[in-house]
């Protein structure tokens, strides 16, 4: 039975990712801007917490690519540049193109639509992408993306790699910082967003590998356009 050391080693990692979640909402949600600096004594003292769990979970969204750490500044928000969503986009399609050659091949441990525990979770998934789709037509960029990121974080499960599924989070983490950093700009999001979820999840279901890279080039298309249009504007 761990002693005393072991719970608060526990405690000291559940609030780690509890402060790098929190931080990390504030970023997609555009109210920590790029380039905004701060120290570990200022967000330990906004979350009412000792500096150690700060301290770790900054140097864990310093990881992920989300913040830059200074060592004499302290630390401040990623600014991604339209190159750097251009390489997200291409790496997110490696990796898509791999699942779905995956699904198409039957190889050993992918995902079956017709396994009835793979159907159900496809299902999921498409419930999950039902919500992303009506807060997208609603303009919802917070809501959006909290179901975006379940989506494909779903999806990518079925594939049975774990590695896959958390590289492809990431990614899709830090686009939706890019693009979040430009679409606050907008005063008016309805009607700009990509909705494809559930079209991309029944195509899965079909097997339909080409049309679902379809949709996928068409959503990456419409993501760059957007991004690069803002940015240049």
């Amino acid at each position: 039975m761990p002693g005393p050391s072991g719970t608060g080693a526990v405690t000291r990692s559940t609030l780690r990712q509890q402060i790098a979640d929190a931080l990390r909402d504030e970023v997609l949600a555009g109210r920590l801007q790029p380039g905004q600096e701060f120290t570990v004594k200022e967000i330990a003292e906004q979350y009412g917490v000792s500096a150690t769990p700060v301290r770790e979970a900054l140097v864990d969204l310093s990881a992920q690519g989300l913040l830059d750490a200074d060592h004499h500044r302290g630390f401040r928000v990623h600014e991604y540049s339209v190159a750097d969503f251009r390489g997200m986009i291409e790496a997110r399609s490696l990796v898509t193109d791999g699942m779905f050659l995956s699904l198409a091949a039957d190889l050993p441990g992918g995902p079956d639509p017709a396994d009835p525990r793979i159907a159900a979770a496809l299902a999921g998934v498409r419930r999950r992408g039902e919500e992303a789709q009506r807060a997208a037509a609603a303009g919802d960029l917070t809501v959006l993306i909290g179901y975006d990121l379940r989506y494909w974080r779903e999806l990518a499960t079925l594939f049975g790699n774990p590695y896959l599924c958390d590289f492809l989070h990431r990614l899709r983490v830090q686009s939706w910082v890019c693009t979040v950093q430009h679409l606050r700009r907008l005063s008016e999001l309805r009607g700009a967003l990509w909705c494809g979820h559930t079209e991309l999840v029944d195509a899965l279901a079909r097997r339909d590998i080409p049309g679902a890279r379809s949709l996928v080039d068409a959503y990456n298309a419409h993501s760059l356009a957007l991004v690069e249009g803002l940015a240049g504007g």
